[in-house]
């Protein structure tokens, strides 16, 4: 018998119940949709996640007294980052139609949509699944996106069979809930592609108590998971897709053949912290075993089984599989998950070093035709001004019908390409501005990520996305300024705990801890094997550059040959670099430098309020941002 994950006896979560009461994610989110209104009840909005979708508002836009300018998030499901042509052009036209006219590479190889109104998202996710996409389970209690290197060696198996597994892991932890069809194809079912037999059989394989029989969520149940639940397939030596965040990472593993064995199994990891809150905080994963190939579906369920059945549901701070494993250790967690799996899990087996790749620019896949590596700063697929990237990728999406790869970097890559398009290709990104040459790019920016923080992001506590690329500037100077100009240092920053850009792995990362402000993290390192920890709580934007200056100035002085920055805050520690921190003196300057820009609209106008109706009336009618709007209509008026 499958033990019950809800006990009587138990208190748990309010989400717990309304994930009982959802009828398999249903409701009451399928009334809600029908309702002519901006946006969803609270409850529907925790249903509505399932389906790949966060309700926000643009707090640029809020106006004390009036109601939120509220806009859906949507994010797709697409395993190893696939993407397309005909999803991607989808995609593009989406976003212009009822979004923001711009796209987001996200940290786990998806796309987001923002600035989507309430109306008009039914529109949006069925033209996404017409397309060969989905949106299910990008979001909510369940498993996320399954991630795997973008490379697209053809002449490596190893990659391919990261591929193949990550889209089998995927299919068979995917929810078998009819409501994602009932409610946004009214019915009708479209399928990406054709299942494996062997998933199907083995989601349905009972064994030691991983299914719930005759259940519409064999797997899952009516309770689903207690938190997010984060998988990725990757090949050994390749941390393109940090590989100790997850809370399970499999490691191809095969013979001198090349032919595939099984799977090294690393289990715990995640990002996710609160501050102030000494019970949560971000892990590495760590080895579990090793599995042969015919078992790996029997061993995921049974660590899903293990997860769903004991992890926290009452406290979801806590629910994390991270914290089961971290409060139990890895030998009890191991011996439980070999419960359910009916057989011992073997040692694991022995691995490469670890490095990162971002694979950017032109490479051989193997095969006699090229793939392409396109950095995407911060992962934002935008036109402004001379730099014209949205343009440019659309044009090359349809002129060539190029399938895509995103990267766990935010970037993408182009593959199967004709070596007789190269020059083509390279013609339309220069004619857009956009920067093709890895080594052109400055190397503070290639290795850092940002998640969206505001205006949108309802978590968001500071400015992320938008400040990075000042603060980076500001970095850059302060280096060139100490003779530490060729420095690569990976920064990550996030505008609140919850560390959607992995913030916790960088060498240098900002999380947001209040109004421009931000805690940091130090001693990561450059190929993601090491968690950095925290060093000072609430720094205030504007003393960045001033409280790293002793810092660099310490790592420039007593670094050993070949050191990284992180590597080097890590091996003096913590204590060292505040103590020399307090003795320093600073170089002279002219002028200290100046805070760095935060690209936001600091001003605001207010508008009466029979105008605001009347705006917003409009804004909804043609699917169009207010901003917009007032912007073209400001823009329409001064050229008189």
């Amino acid at each position: 018998m499958v033990k019950t994950p809800i006990s009587p006896t138990h208190k748990v979560s309010k989400v717990e119940g309304l994930k009982e009461k959802s009828n398999f994610l249903r409701e009451p989110l399928a009334t809600e949709l029908l309702e002519d209104t901006t946006h969803f009840t609270e409850d529907a909005t925790q249903i509505l996640k399932f389906h790949g979708s966060y309700q926000q508002d643009n707090r640029d836009n809020r106006v004390k007294g009036q109601e939120k300018d509220y806009q859906m998030m949507l994010r797709t499901r697409n395993p190893g980052g696939f993407i397309p042509a005909q999803l991607y052009l989808t995609l593009d036209r989406l976003s212009d139609e009822y979004g923001n006219h711009t796209l987001r590479v996200t940290t786990r190889q998806g796309f987001q949509l923002h600035g989507i109104l309430k109306k008009n998202l039914k529109a949006a996710i069925a033209a996404i699944v017409k397309s060969m996409g989905s949106t299910l389970g990008a979001c909510g209690d369940l498993n996320r996106n399954v991630m795997a290197p973008p490379a697209p060696y053809k002449n490596r198996r190893e990659y391919q069979y990261a591929w193949e597994y990550a889209d089998k892991i995927a299919d068979l932890l995917r929810p078998q809930t009819g409501a994602y069809y009932e409610i946004w194809l009214d019915g009708e079912k479209f399928l990406s592609g054709e299942e494996a037999p062997e998933v199907k059989a083995a989601r349905q394989q009972n064994g030691h108590g991983t299914t719930f029989v005759d259940k519409e969520e064999p797997i899952y149940g009516e309770h689903y998971m207690p938190r997010k639940f984060k998988c990725s397939v990757t090949v050994p030596g390749d941390n393109s897709i940090d590989v100790y965040t997850h809370d399970v990472s499999l490691v191809v593993i095969t013979n001198n053949e090349g032919e595939l064995q099984g799977f090294n199994v690393l289990a715990g990891g995640g990002m996710g912290r609160t501050h102030n809150k000494e019970e949560s905080f971000p892990r590495l994963a760590d080895p579990i075993g090793y599995v042969a190939k015919k078992d790996i579906y029997a061993l995921m369920k049974a660590i899903v089984a293990t997860q769903r059945d004991y992890g926290d549901r009452f406290n979801r701070r806590h629910a994390r599989m991270k914290y089961l494993i971290e409060d139990w250790g890895v030998e009890k967690f191991r011996t439980q998950v070999e419960q359910y799996f009916g057989q011992p899990i073997e040692p694991f087996k022995p691995l490469p070093d670890w490095k990162y790749e971002d694979y950017l620019g032109w490479n051989e896949q193997g095969d006699g035709k090229l793939f392409f590596g396109l950095s995407i700063e911060n992962g934002r697929v935008k036109d402004e001004g001379t730099f014209q990237l949205k343009t440019a990728l659309k044009q090359i999406v349809t002129q060539f019908q190029l399938p895509m790869r995103l990267t766990a970097n935010h970037n993408l890559i182009f593959y199967d390409i004709d070596p007789d398009h190269k020059n083509a290709i390279e013609t339309i990104f220069n004619n857009c501005g956009v920067v093709t040459v890895a080594e052109k790019i400055d190397p503070l920016t290639r290795y850092s990520m940002a998640c969206p923080a505001l205006p949108t992001c309802g978590l968001a506590i500071t400015e992320s996305e938008r400040a990075l690329p000042g603060i980076i500037e500001g970095i850059r100077t302060l280096l060139n300024e100490l003779d530490l100009g060729s420095e690569e240092i990976v920064i990550r920053m996030t505008g609140c705990p919850n560390g959607c850009a992995r913030p916790y792995m960088a060498e240098l990362g900002f999380v947001g801890s209040g109004p421009e402000a931000y805690q940091i993290w130090l001693g990561g390192t450059p190929n993601q094997t090491q968690l950095a920890q925290a060093y000072i709580e609430k720094l205030p934007h504007k003393e960045i550059e001033r409280f790293l200056e002793p810092l660099f100035a310490y790592f420039k002085q007593d670094r050993v040959a070949g050191e990284s920055f992180g590597e080097f805050c890590s091996r003096v520690g913590l204590e060292a670099l505040r103590g020399f921190s307090e003795t320093y003196q600073p170089i002279e300057r002219v002028k200290l430098i100046k805070p760095r820009r935060i690209r936001k609209h600091q001003h605001r106008v207010s508008v009466p309020d029979e105008m605001f109706v009347q705006l917003k009336e409009v804004s909804e009618k043609e699917a169009r941002a207010m901003n917009q709007i007032v912007k073209e209509a400001l823009e329409a008026y001064f050229a008189k």
